[in-house]
Order: C-alpha cells, then structure tokens, then sequence
C-alpha cells in the first residue's frame, strides 16, 4: 500500500507558492509572486489592497487561494500567517550581482539555514518511519540519481552500504533501467530528484515497480514521480530557479540521507552496529 504525504496547509506554503507558480494563470501568478517578494506585507492587507498591489481583480485573489488548497482569501491568510511564524522568515539570500565578495559567505549561510530549518519544519514524520522500515529490512538497496542529483545517490550509497545491505548506485539512465528489471520485492529503489519531473529517472522507477521493488523517492511535491513511490519524501525547499546549480535542495537532500542512515542504524540495531565498527576498523591502518 503506497503511503502518500498530505501537504498540511500551514507549513512549508511559501515553498508551495513557489512551486506552483508554473501552473498558475498568468494572473494568479502576479499575485504568487508579489507574496514571495513582500510576505511579511500581507499579514495586515485586505484583499482589496492586495489585489490593488498585485494589479489583478479581488475574484482572481480568491482563485489564487482556491488554487493553494484553501477555500477562500481569509483561510489561505491565516495559513500564511501562520506560516510566516513558524521561524521561518522567507527572505532574497541568493547571490546578485550588485553584491560584494564579502556579503557571498553570509547569504549562503543564512540562505542555507533558512532552507534546513523550512525542511524540518515541513517534514513528515510518519512517511520518514515508513521510508526507514523500507529500508531497514531491504535485502538489496539501489540507488538512482540523475545529473546533479546522481551526488545525491553516491551519497546514499556510501552511508547505505555500510550496514551490511547490498547496496548500488546507478547515475545513468540506461544503467538504472536495466538493473530496475532485474529487482524484486525484497528490493527497495531510492530514487532523488530536484522537481520530480524526470522522465528517464521516472522510466527506471515505474520498470523497477513493475519487477516488485519498493520505491522510496525524495523530490518536490507536485511532481509525477511521487505518485510512483511507495514513500514520498517530499523535499519541498525555496529554490531560486536562476541560480546556476540547486544548491539549498541538495543540502536538504543531503540531510535526509543522514537522517535515514542513523534511523536505520537505530532500526537495525546491534547487528548494524558491528557492521560500521569494522567499516571503520578497515581503514584505521590508512590514516598518518
């Protein structure tokens, strides 16, 4: 039985916003994007003022906040309030030109910080229990990862193999489909990508869930490759699409690979204790 996440209303809605921008109406959209630059603005604005700011008709606000899942302008309010106090404060960290050397070091880090603590704060606990069984009881692990999200995959590989689980990692397409076909149900696919929108990784995902394997997929919310999991983690992080490479979505997918590995250390018990101890122990003798 998949186990699916349900988005909660109040958490993670600027990256929601942010996301959905593509299928928005280029009306709505002028409302997403006012949002994302002034958040904090909304809070005391009405809807009339807001649809004044946002150069749209009240009734197209009102779409805008059906669109987000709520049933009017007063609800999706609230959330986003509510969001905005959740310690999370949305704010431009990424690097523009108008920037000096020395204001990169800070923005990248409060940029990433943010970015952690709005993963935290939106994670799901009972689909990462569920990805952690998966994968605790798995009799092989593969792990699959395409362009820049392949890092991510010999990531999981390094911390997954160690516990004494089978465990590859696949970062090319036609390598990952065919391996996909030769798994069954004792196997379990982690599957990472940014937007959740691949087709070649979403190819080896449906030919690997056709052989039997469980699916574990990290990605955004939204995308078609989520609806292949048998858990999604959704990574559901502010991204700023001119931003060269996806650096804040990396780092929470890298923290939820280390979260995964300790969970299933925790699951797996003694058994994987001895198994890191010796990791360890052989390369003890390669260090000065």
């Amino acid at each position: 039985m998949s186990i699916k996440r349900i988005p909660n209303p109040e958490k993670g809605l600027l990256a929601r916003i942010r996301n959905a921008t593509t299928e928005l109406s280029r009306a709505e959209r002028q409302v997403a994007e006012f949002l994302l630059q002034k958040p904090h603005d909304i809070v005391s604005m009405p809807i009339r003022l807001l649809a004044q700011e946002c150069q749209v008709s009240e009734p197209t606000v009102v779409r805008f906040s059906l669109s987000m899942g709520f049933d009017g302008y007063k609800a999706f309010k609230l959330a986003f309030a509510k969001s905005l106090a959740s310690g999370i404060p949305y704010l431009h960290l990424d690097v523009n030109q108008a920037d000096k050397v020395a204001d990169v070091l800070p923005k990248v880090f409060d940029r990433t910080i943010a970015t952690l603590m709005e993963a935290r704060n939106s994670a799901n606990i009972a689909t990462f229990e569920a990805a952690v069984q998966l994968l605790a009881k798995a009799k092989r692990i593969e792990c699959y990862g395409l362009g820049y999200s392949g890092a991510l995959a010999i990531d999981a590989q390094l911390k997954f193999f160690r516990f004494g689980i089978p465990t590859t990692v696949f970062c090319d397409a036609h390598l990952q489909a065919q391996s996909a076909t030769l798994l069954n149900k004792d196997c379990v696919v982690v599957a990472f990508s940014r937007t959740g929108r691949t087709r070649d990784m979403m190819r080896s995902v449906q030919l690997a869930k056709n052989a039997g394997a469980k699916i574990v997929v990290l990605c955004a919310s939204g995308g078609n490759l989520a609806e292949l999991a048998d858990v999604h983690l959704p990574i559901d992080v502010e991204e700023d699409p001119d931003v060269y490479t996806p650096m804040t979505s990396r780092l929470a997918h890298l923290t939820y690979i280390d979260a995964l590995a300790v969970a299933i250390a925790l699951v797996r018990g003694p058994e994987a204790i001895v198994m890191l101890e010796r990791a360890k122990a052989s390369i003890s003798d390669l260090r000065m």
